[in-house]
């Protein structure tokens, strides 16, 4: 252990009190223990650590003070000081009437003169306060790759297995990056593998140009079409299906191919319903009122229902967010924007149980009959940040500052426009900025609305301009 060069100099001969007062201010905790262990003073770095324990340690031994597993430990350190060298740190739990073991690493070393040995403790509560968190946040990690890997291994099985051929091609270059061995046997001769080549190459010269220009169609637009070409190699009509996604920011064709027969052009584009049926998230169709015309397991699962007759017909207001509101919100932003992302939400269980949700949702135009797609993710499971937690503004601690000298009355005042400014924020916010919908929503007319934007500064649209 270091040493001060000169510590008689430097130092003089220092009274008790200075003793002390250094000791204190070295650690979280100062023990002063005689010869035979027992604790002769303590003092605390704070008043929170002393409340943790009710009875006071003086006239204790200090092995008493601690877990059964540490006893070992305080033991080891008194027998190092007893050399007359300070000993090494070592974490010791102290038991704590609150019901969970207070932390602390010790050092030891022996006062000379006295006999008597002086242990230095830090707290180590925020560093296993954040090993625990860091525990759990790997916790977490592991469980979603379990869950990713389940998902890749139910994937591949579908992919491998499924008689329908298909083909995952990247959407610049049109090239061929995966093909399942339906696809092989489908459009392969046995000499070459699919993998590299383009998708023009397997059509023949007169359906290359039209396959060509149909993939850039639904590379522009995103949506999924059909189309019907013709083998180059086996000289027979096949019908190939296109829609678009993203992966690890390349954007990559999903291409269906089935010969062209009756049965596989009704039925080739209603297998990857399977797909949405065993998304972990739920899956909802509706119709422009909002009533239920498809739903997954997913969703069952989290409404607490058995069967899809159970839901089908029924409107998706009776399990979703607060009755009135949450979907019509929904909805209206379907209506106008065409998609929402990300609005958060409660659903209720028919059996009263409530999950946290996300709720991301797309119009789908058919004609005359619009309807809608939903997907909903409970995001109960998650872990808790402490940088999501909103802070409360600086005006309401100074309004706590002010008790005692202003009028009791004025203070209610001035809260009431803090906490009524605080919900139409929180309001605009949920709506992404629709006055309408949060005026809905906190259950006000447009015009008091408005009026309080005005009041409050948060917007400078009247109602004869809106």
């Amino acid at each position: 252990m270091k040493r001060f060069y000169e510590p008689k100099e430097s130092l003089g001969n220092l009274e008790a009190e200075a003793v002390a007062a250094l000791l204190a201010s070295a650690g979280d905790v100062a023990l002063v223990i005689d010869d035979q262990g027992v604790i002769r003073d303590v003092a605390f770095g704070s008043d929170d650590l002393a409340r943790e324990w009710e009875s006071p340690w003086i006239g204790r031994h200090w092995t008493e003070t601690v877990t059964s597993d540490s006893r070992a430990k305080v033991e080891t350190l008194l027998k190092e000081a007893a050399t007359g060298a300070a000993s090494r740190w070592r974490h010791v739990n102290h038991p704590s009437p609150r019901g969970v073991d207070v932390p602390i690493q010790y050092t030891a070393t022996r006062m000379t003169g006295g006999g008597r040995v002086v242990a230095i403790g830090r707290d180590l509560r925020s560093t296993a306060a954040l090993q625990q968190r860091l525990v759990e946040a790997q916790q977490s990690m592991e469980r979603d790759y379990s869950r990713l890997r389940q998902m890749e291994m139910r994937y591949r099985l579908l992919f491998q297995t499924t008689p329908e051929a298909i083909l995952i091609a990247n959407a610049s270059t049109f090239k061929i990056a995966e093909a399942n061995p339906a696809a092989a046997a489908l459009l392969g001769d046995g000499s070459t593998d699919l993998v590299g080549r383009a998708l023009v190459d397997l059509v023949d010269s007169a359906s290359g140009r039209a396959l060509q220009e149909f993939l850039s169609g639904v590379r522009a637009t995103g949506r999924a079409e059909s189309l019907a070409v013709r083998d180059a190699r086996a000289r027979r009509d096949l019908l190939v299906a296109a829609s678009l996604f993203r992966q690890e920011g390349t954007t990559l064709f999903l291409v269906r191919v089935a010969p062209m027969t009756g049965e596989a052009a009704v039925s080739a584009p209603t297998k990857f319903t399977l797909v949405a049926e065993n998304l972990p998230d739920g899956i909802v169709v509706t119709d422009a009122e909002g009533r239920v015309l498809e739903a997954n397991t997913a969703f069952l699962d989290l409404a607490e229902l058995v069967t899809e007759e159970q839901v089908r017909g029924e409107s998706l207001e009776r399990w979703l967010g607060r009755p009135g509101v949450d979907l019509s919100v929904l909805l209206a932003n379907l209506k106008q924007h065409g998609t929402v992302r990300l609005y958060a939400t409660t659903l209720r269980g028919e059996y009263g149980a409530s999950s946290e949700i996300e709720v991301s949702a797309v119009a789908l135009p058919n004609g005359e009959r619009p309807s809608f797609g939903f997907s909903i993710r409970n995001i109960g499971r998650r872990l808790a940040s402490d940088s999501r937690k909103r802070e409360l503004p600086r005006s309401v601690e100074q309004l706590t500052e002010l008790v005692g000298r202003v009028p009791l009355k004025d203070l209610v005042r001035e809260t009431t426009d803090v906490v009524e400014r605080l919900c139409i924020e929180a309001a605009l916010d949920l709506t992404g900025d629709n006055r309408a919908s949060a005026a809905e929503i906190l259950g006000l007319s447009r015009q008091s609305l408005y009026v309080k934007l005005h009041r409050y500064g948060l917007g400078d649209i009247d109602p004869e301009g809106q």
